[in-house]
């Protein structure tokens, strides 16, 4: 069945291919960005002439946010799916970043995504039903060196997304979290660097070792073309696809090595949840009333 769905994030990357991948299965795409007459106009003249709707929304502002999903609401005739794709990474020494380059990552990966949730929410609480899915990421599963407030930010995200899950399984609202592992899209080539690398002279040589592992890390990616963006865009058509309380909770996307044990991380703290939650009596919250 069609879908009308708005994706955050569309300019590129993940977002612009899961776009297109869910417009060619046939659904009705609200594809959102930043500089959609300026920065991004070429990206977003080519998306709607393959089908999109197009809407500006830059999730760091309130009023941009309310204003985008209000017109999306308009142009789809209605949000039956949310991807929170829009987000940002980082490399470098964490005590190098400033408490604001962190205030600025959370602006866009944990409260760009509250604001988003919180526009589109009462749309779907109403016609009791909708889906949620939040683009996270293996680094929000466990912590690798020099992604420190990319790491801290995608915890935060699995964190809001858990809550939401339980929090809206009563009203017919799905929740969903997609893991990707790292991925040769542009993202890897925007990650912002520390504010304040004066820090950096603090640790001799071992300043240099994030960018060794940045290096060593693409070159990983040149050699493995299983690693492939598009597997993400399908994973998020896949959950579209399938019915409301059938969808995975955790989908993994990685073929580098690190998806298969986080897999069975993931099943473990799956369990856990379980049994926490129906020793105090909350086992039904876990499932989604339909």
């Amino acid at each position: 069945m069609s879908k009308n769905i708005l994706i955050t994030g569309a300019s590129s990357g993940f977002g612009k291919l899961t776009t297109q991948t869910l417009l060619k299965a046939g659904h009705t795409v609200v594809a959102s960005m930043r500089g959609v007459g300026a920065s991004n106009q070429a990206v977003a003249a080519e998306l709607k002439s393959a089908g999109a709707h197009i809407v500006e929304i830059d999730v760091t502002s309130d009023d941009s946010v309310t204003k985008g999903v209000a017109a999306a609401l308009e142009m789809a005739a209605g949000i039956d799916v949310v991807v929170n794709n829009a987000g940002m990474g980082v490399i470098g020494l964490q005590e190098s970043f400033t408490p604001e380059d962190w205030q600025g990552l959370f602006d866009i990966n944990v409260f760009g995504v509250q604001r988003v949730n919180r526009a589109i929410l009462p749309h779907m609480r109403e016609k009791r039903a909708g889906l949620l899915v939040h683009i996270t990421s293996l680094l929000g599963r466990m912590a690798l060196p020099f992604y420190g407030p990319y790491n801290a930010s995608k915890w935060a995200m699995e964190a809001l997304a858990e809550n939401y899950r339980v929090e809206l399984s009563g009203f017919g609202i799905d929740v969903s979290i997609v893991e990707p592992g790292g991925f040769p899209t542009n993202f890897m080539e925007k990650l912002l660097k520390p504010g304040d690398t004066s820090r950096d002279a603090g640790y001799g040589e071992f300043a240099q070792a994030p960018l060794a592992l940045f290096t060593n890390f693409e070159k990983a990616l040149a050699e493995n073309p299983a690693q492939n963006p598009q597997n993400v865009a399908d994973a998020v058509a896949g959950l579209v696809a399938t019915p409301a309380g059938q969808r995975n909770f955790r989908t993994v996307v990685d073929k580098m090595g690190m998806g298969d044990p986080i897999e069975g991380y993931n099943a473990q703290l799956e369990q856990i949840t379980a049994g926490i939650y129906n020793a105090f009596g909350m086992g039904d919250m876990l499932t989604l009333k339909t």
